[in-house]
């Protein structure tokens, strides 16, 4: 039984798919590093916030309402 391909071509379509799955590889891993680089923006902007947020005093309560006159019944 012979060989789809000689031996002496399939070399080069070896190579090439793997270099088309590196590349495919390399693009993925660029992906991944450019979410992850704005999910940690994120992370020390909202980080940020609380800090802010804790060293700020917190408000006084408002006022409870004053008592209201109750209507004499009839």
């Amino acid at each position: 039984m012979l060989p789809a391909l000689p031996l002496d071509e399939a070399g080069k379509y070896v190579a090439a798919a793997y270099l088309v799955f590196l590349l495919l590889l390399l693009v993925y891993v660029a992906i991944m590093a450019s979410k992850l680089s704005k999910i940690e923006r994120e992370v020390v902007e909202i980080a940020e916030l609380v800090d802010r947020k804790a060293a700020d005093p917190p408000p006084p309560p408002p006022p409870p309402p004053a008592p209201r006159a109750k209507a004499k019944a009839r």
